[in-house]
């Protein structure tokens, strides 16, 4: 019987990481072990590798995206996911799981550098992973539950239907209330949703640490089970594993290249085939491709030419789609240079009476104006978003991560009225 080594890498600023062997079953081998990469290798003895890493590093989404598959799904995926993204789009790797019968796509999306980061260190202990996930996208999916699982200061959420999430804040309440599972005590004018019923997924030792803050919030939650992982995450997360539809980040540049040999060898004869076919076709039509190619020179000339001076900001990549993609979005939208000045008004307003609080990064699409700023806590995060609210606007709070002084957000900032069309 074949194994498979798991193992989760480890988070920024940690240097060990924790494995597991299973067999085909996805039944445990071995206990859970913590180590260097060099002796988790040591013991897979020439298995399958699965790599989990840390889902704070990753964005996963599943963007409105056109029928087809390949070069072209691959094309469209970065142009849906535009507003969430605050990097260059050349410095991110994208990676498509399988269409779902709902017809929605889950996608991961990652930095380059990071992938890259991973992939050498485990490579350098001699290890070849055939997968790597967002650690949180093997966490089950309970039906008419909410399933969170708390590690440290890490909240991850999964509701029914859904993608999971990840909080990275603390205490508890406000991991909560960022991640949209109670209300938040201080927005007065949000209307009261339904509580939720939560399966609680944990080790010992955090439940030690959070059980008197659950125990305080048992009144916001239609139910409360709790779930103790007496054996850490990993044996339950490898569970899944087996039937997981997970997003599998090695595709593309960073496809894995581990069993080539074995398909080389399986398609060796219907590849010398085609390609044989393929240049008696070639050769055959040289003389009308040569002169399709001369055409087609003169033809990008002219289209470049059009397309830098009417979308100068712009990579071409595929010149008619990306220019009629936007002018759906314009037409669709109506927004105008309007609706930016008035962003910014009520904007400033609201930053004038929030000391402390810096914009970090800030760009504008669609009446959406998304930002990237710096509070000095949640609560002025909060009160942000009130003063924004009392001048017709609303401020969405994307995601928020703790850093030195304060906490880092990514907010969006729309009209009531291009909310409610969305």
């Amino acid at each position: 019987m074949s194994q498979t080594l798991i193992l989760r890498l480890p988070t920024p600023g940690q240097e060990e990481t924790e494995w597991l062997v299973i067999d085909d079953a996805g039944d445990s081998e071995t206990t859970r072990q913590r180590g260097s990469l060099t002796l988790a290798a040591a013991v897979s003895r020439g298995g399958k590798v699965v790599a989990l890493a840390p889902a704070t590093q990753i964005l996963l989404a599943q963007p409105e995206l056109p029928p087809g598959s390949g070069v072209k799904l691959a094309r469209a995926v970065p142009f849906a996911l535009e507003e969430q993204l605050t990097e260059d789009i050349d410095q991110l790797s994208f990676a498509i799981g399988r269409r779902h019968a709902n017809g929605v796509t889950p996608v991961a999306v990652v930095s380059r550098g990071v992938l890259q980061g991973w992939l050498s260190d485990l490579r350098a202990a001699g290890l070849e992973p055939l997968a790597l996930y967002a650690d949180i996208s093997l966490m089950p999916e309970n039906p008419g539950q909410t399933v969170l699982w708390l590690e440290q200061r890490r909240l991850a959420v999964r509701r029914p239907g859904a993608l999971p999430f990840a909080v990275e804040l603390s205490p508890v309440s406000e991991a909560l209330v960022v991640a949209g599972v109670i209300n938040d005590p201080l927005d007065t004018s949000a209307e009261p949703k339904a509580p939720e019923s939560i399966v609680l997924y944990v080790t010992r030792e955090d439940w030690a640490h959070a059980q008197s803050e659950f125990e305080l919030l048992a009144a916001k939650f239609d139910s409360l089970k709790v779930q103790l992982l007496p054996d850490g995450p990993l044996p339950w997360l490898a569970r899944e594993l087996k039937s997981t539809d997970a997003v599998n980040l090695l595709q593309g540049d960073f496809a894995s290249d581990t069993d080539f040999g074995a398909r080389w060898r399986q398609w060796r004869v219907p590849a010398l085939l085609a390609a044989g076919l393929l240049t008696a076709h070639v050769a055959a039509q040289a003389v009308q491709i040569r002169q399709a190619h001369r055409e087609t020179a003169a033809l990008d000339g002219q289209i470049a030419t059009v397309f830098s001076a009417a979308m100068p900001a712009e990579v071409i990549q595929d010149p008619r789609r990306q220019m009629q993609s936007r002018l759906d979005r314009i037409h669709k939208s109506g927004a105008g240079p309007e609706h930016f000045l008035q962003a910014l008004k009520v904007l400033s307003g609201a930053m004038a009476m929030s000391p402390q609080t810096n914009i970090e990064a800030l760009s504008y699409r669609e009446e959406s104006l998304d930002m990237r700023l710096t509070a000095p806590s949640l609560a002025a995060l909060s009160q942000l978003s009130q003063l924004i609210g009392k001048q017709g606007m609303t401020a969405e709070i994307q995601s928020s991560t703790p850093v030195a002084g304060g906490v880092e957000a990514h907010i969006q900032l729309r009209s009531q009225a291009s909310k409610a069309h969305r």
